[in-house]
């Protein structure tokens, strides 16, 4: 389709830099009006010229996460799924997961192996998401000001701050749902499919990452059949766009065909384990993910989809929110689950709330509200306690990937006293590879990965690195060789009884301590050694296999 003239008027057209946009500009609230003439909220978006892009304020908005991201990128230490990302083989796809956020992991290990520069792309899709919440607040016919809160509260808010600390599979998601929910609003206000092809686009790519886009894409298919416009299901864009999707995401669709679908393990796996919690959680989270001050501002998005004439064509966005909720409570995975859609809310939110903020008292009372959510999102997102202080703090327990980052250099080495004192404590230890010899297996991918990471300088092969947990039992049991040793170190908790009907006598030498008061999962978990193996480790790896 011909694109009009008038948008490409306003993507070019130069105005003074401090000239509010209408939809911003304070009015006298009892100045006459036609009667007949419609509110500037109910003229359809398409025929209004949209305002400029406010690229100072979202500039300067994407610098400060940039910056403030960067800065605590190093303190604390990796995150648990880091040190397991990082040690998996490249693959066309594992069994808890799709294979782009190890492959990143992986490759950028091999270059620098810190946790600053494994983080670069968290970071990174951490502010562009900052720049996509500009762009849907402009797109709905927000100004300059709407624009700017909606910059300022993404970069605000409390999970995309932790998500953008570390690097997760949920971390390259607060970019490309926001994206997929900006190109469809594109093609449904701009009446120009050709922005479906984006869609697609995104969200094929982004099934690399995570599978979870696909019921934001199931999502808004509800939300288009529930709320319109219908005519978009006779588009041919439309349809080309989960093409599309269905094409780039064909790798993973084939993975999981042909592995038996490994994921739907996996979510039973997680609901197992989590699914009460989740239940109960969810609820409340959904007023935390973002931020307790923003939540009126992402409201405000919701009250004002429902309610406005010129966004009827995207409340299907309403729609994707209800079939996100409903799937995060029936399948009871994770509860930040909602997050992507109600970044979307949040920015749609910002014009209603810019339009409100006509006083220098509401104005004042919106902006302190932002100021104060980044203030105490960042303290519980952010490595920003001292570290020996942390244990002092409910932090690690408000923040689970704050807990997941401590002490696993503490933790190896622990493990290296216990299990092998004498050849740690030798200069052999520390320059050859193996000094400890038996083979070393981890309850779970954290403590393996710390093992794979920390191990080498302290003489343990990580070759010798084993672990039943999810994808890392696919990886192999201890060589065939370990069976005439006849005994092996065990890290973490094991089932009651486990270890004794495959070794003749287990001893605990040990237990893992952070040293720093931090209740996470490894903190007080047992180190282990047996002797005198009874059957082969080809016989008794099936065993040790584990999903969660």
């Amino acid at each position: 389709m011909e694109r009009r003239a008038d948008e490409e008027a306003g993507e070019t057209a130069p105005t003074a830099p401090d000239a509010p946009a209408a939809s911003d500009a304070p009015t006298a609230p009892d100045a006459p009006t036609a009667p007949d003439a419609p509110a500037a909220s109910d003229r359809p978006v398409t025929s209004t010229r949209l305002a400029p892009l406010a690229r100072g304020p979202v500039i300067t908005a994407m610098a400060a996460l940039a910056a403030l991201l960067a800065a605590t990128s190093q303190l604390y230490g990796y995150h648990r799924d880091e040190l397991y990302f990082r040690m998996l083989d490249p693959a066309w796809g594992y069994v808890d997961q799709p294979p782009l956020t190890p492959l990143i992991a992986g490759a950028l290990a091999s270059i620098i192996d810190e946790p600053w520069f494994l983080r670069i792309p968290a970071i990174v899709a951490a502010v562009a998401a900052v720049l996509v919440a500009a762009l849907i607040a402009r797109e709905v016919g927000g100004g300059r000001l709407a624009q700017s809160l909606a910059a300022w509260s993404a970069a605000a808010s409390a999970f995309p701050l932790i998500f953008g600390h570390v690097l997760l599979t949920a971390s390259l998601d607060l970019v490309v749902w926001p994206l997929v929910a900006l190109f469809a609003m594109r093609a449904l206000l701009r009446s120009d499919g050709r922005w479906w092809l984006a869609v697609g686009a995104v969200a094929g790519l982004g099934s690399s990452s995570k599978l979870l886009v696909a019921v934001l894409l199931i999502g808004l298919g509800v939300g288009l059949l529930a709320f319109g416009p219908w005519r978009q299901l006779r588009s041919p864009w439309l349809w080309a766009g989960v093409a599309i999707a269905v094409v780039l995401a064909l790798p993973n669709i084939v993975y999981q065909a042909t592995h038996d679908w490994p994921q739907f393990a996996m979510g039973a796996a997680l609901a197992e384990n989590n699914a009460d919690e989740t239940r109960v959680l969810m609820w409340p989270m959904l007023l935390l993910l973002v931020g307790p001050y923003l939540v009126p501002i992402w409201v405000a998005g919701i009250v004002a989809l429902l309610r406005r004439r010129s966004w009827r064509d995207i409340r299907l966005l309403l729609g994707a929110l209800v079939v996100v909720v409903v799937f995060t409570f029936v399948g009871g995975s994770q509860f930040y689950y909602p997050l992507g859609v109600l970044q979307v809310l949040l920015a749609i939110g910002c014009v209603p709330t810019a339009e409100w903020m006509r006083t220098r008292a509401r104005s004042m009372l919106v902006w302190v509200g932002v100021i104060l959510n980044g203030l105490t999102s960042a303290v519980i997102a952010l490595p920003l306690v001292p570290l020996d202080a942390l244990g002092a703090t409910p932090l690690p327990e408000m923040n689970q990937v704050t807990a997941d980052s401590i002490g696993w250099p503490a933790y190896v080495q622990q493990v290296v006293d216990a299990a092998g004192s004498d050849a740690a404590g030798s200069d052999a230890a520390a320059s050859e590879p193996g000094a400890l010899g038996a083979p070393i297996i981890t309850a779970n991918y954290g403590e393996a990965g710390a093992l794979d990471r920390f191990g080498p300088a302290l003489g343990i092969d990580a070759d010798d690195v084993y672990s039943g947990h999810n994808e890392l039992w696919f990886r192999g049991h201890p060589p065939h060789a370990a069976d005439a040793e006849g005994s092996a170190v065990f890290v973490g908790y094991f089932r009651p009884g486990f270890l004794a009907t495959m070794f003749d006598s287990c001893e605990v030498r040990g237990e893992l301590d952070n040293g720093l008061g931090v209740d996470n999962e490894e903190q007080g978990a047992p180190i282990t050694v047996c002797t005198g193996m009874r059957v082969p480790w080809s016989e008794a790896w099936p065993r040790f296999a584990h999903l969660d």
